[in-house]
């Protein structure tokens, strides 16, 4: 990849505060969606097999119906795409930085990219089949070399990438609808019930790795989206969305209007569509809901003194560890190899599985506080710091990156 001398815009060695709540929100919100994953059976092989299906409030309007449907709506998808966003924002801040200080660029950051990939595929193996991190990885190095790239190349990219994306999804949509009636899926079966349930941890990494092209087919499949949420994070910095200004917050505001005014009916519409808009409502109006997640959170932190946010906050400086982490924790708890929650409490309702979610947000919130009162960085951050730090005294002149 060629190296660029930089010309960034408007850079700013100021740290954004609300950025770190985002990513907390973020990472909590992520495990909004994975922790049903965890908790049902069959696991993360139940994903492809239509085992995560939610129930359907309008047949059945029972509380716990009704609290599980608005539980998955809100976190859906939803998080996911401002966790993406915001690794956007990421990458535009570290070009900022580079810029400051002279640095070509890409410089290192292909070596940055690399190691999120081997962290990505050590979470897959290890902990979750549903990593984000390899397709992060990946995208970055795109969007990397577009940074360097004019104003105008971004903006193409930016929009072929996401009418790429919205053209496939409507074409799997009409696929859904074209298809006759052919009942409820059929579950994951009984093998993976029983992998999760009973199998041993060296099982479970075998059958992830015996299976990992199908395991890996979202970050393939949403490459457009995640391309076009990565430069629109980079356009939403530079616009000065998270700054605490007054042009912030006209933005913030904005955010929150359209991306929840448009978002939630055209949701919460798929939502009560069934399984054939479910491709339309997690990688289609999703994003333009986590755009209105972003407004409403960063309207709130203009306005109010918000409980939690310091919380949110120490979570966000240590999204990676508390990412991984948090998976980790529900694995233990959920699978059989641990405490089998899921296979003990299955069929007992939704309950447990939200209270599951709240308990570990909590336990991730309090630890993330207590570390940062005495290390800088969370723990898998000061790995990351350590291994991609330069290992001699020269100075950035002659350095190779």
């Amino acid at each position: 990849m060629a190296h660029t001398t930089l010309s960034a815009p408007d850079v700013t060695a100021t740290r954004l505060p609300l950025l770190d709540v985002l990513r907390g929100a973020a990472i909590l919100g992520t495990l909004m969606t994975n922790v049903w994953i965890f908790a049902s059976p069959g696991s993360e092989w139940g994903v492809l097999q239509g085992g995560l299906n939610p129930p359907d409030p309008l047949a059945d309007p029972s509380a716990a119906h009704l609290a599980e449907s608005v539980f998955r709506f809100l976190a859906d998808g939803k998080f996911l795409s401002l966790l993406t966003i915001l690794f956007g924002v990421g990458l535009a801040i570290q070009y900022d930085s580079a810029a400051r200080r002279g640095e070509p660029w890409p410089g290192r950051y292909p070596r940055r990219a690399a190691f999120l990939f081997l962290e990505g595929t050590v979470h897959f193996v290890l902990v979750f089949a549903w990593d984000v991190l390899m397709g992060y990885a990946v995208t970055a190095l795109l969007v990397a070399w577009l940074l360097a790239r004019s104003e105008r190349v971004r903006r193409a990219a930016m929009w072929t990438a996401g009418g790429l994306h919205l053209a496939l999804i409507g074409l799997v949509t009409l696929g859904s609808l074209a298809r006759p009636e052919s009942g409820p899926p059929a579950g994951p079966g009984a093998a993976a019930v029983r992998l999760y349930a009973e199998g041993g941890y060296l099982d479970q990494i075998a059958f992830r790795l015996g299976h990992a092209p199908a395991l890996r087919v979202e970050p393939v499949f949403s490459f457009g989206l995640l391309v076009f949420l990565f430069l629109l994070g980079v356009r939403l910095h530079r616009a000065g969305a998270f700054a605490a200004s007054a042009d912030g917050r006209r933005i913030r505001v904005r955010m929150a209007g359209w991306g929840l005014g448009l978002g939630l009916p055209l949701g919460t519409a798929a939502a009560l569509g069934g399984p054939d808009f479910f491709v339309l409502g997690r990688y289609g109006i999703a994003p333009l809901i986590a755009v209105g997640y972003i407004g409403l959170i960063g309207c709130a932190l203009d306005r109010f003194r918000v409980p939690g946010a310091g919380a949110l906050g120490s979570v966000g400086r240590t999204a990676l560890s508390c990412y991984v982490g948090q998976n980790l924790l529900c694995m233990l708890l959920c699978y059989g190899i641990g405490l089998g929650l899921a296979d003990r409490l299955g069929g007992t309702g939704p309950w447990w599985v939200m209270g599951l979610w709240a308990g570990v947000g909590l336990v991730l919130a309090a630890a993330s506080r207590l570390w940062l009162r005495r290390f800088e960085r969370g723990p898998l951050e000061a790995v990351q710091h350590w291994a991609l730090s330069p290992r001699n005294p020269r100075g950035p002149l002659e350095q190779r990156p």
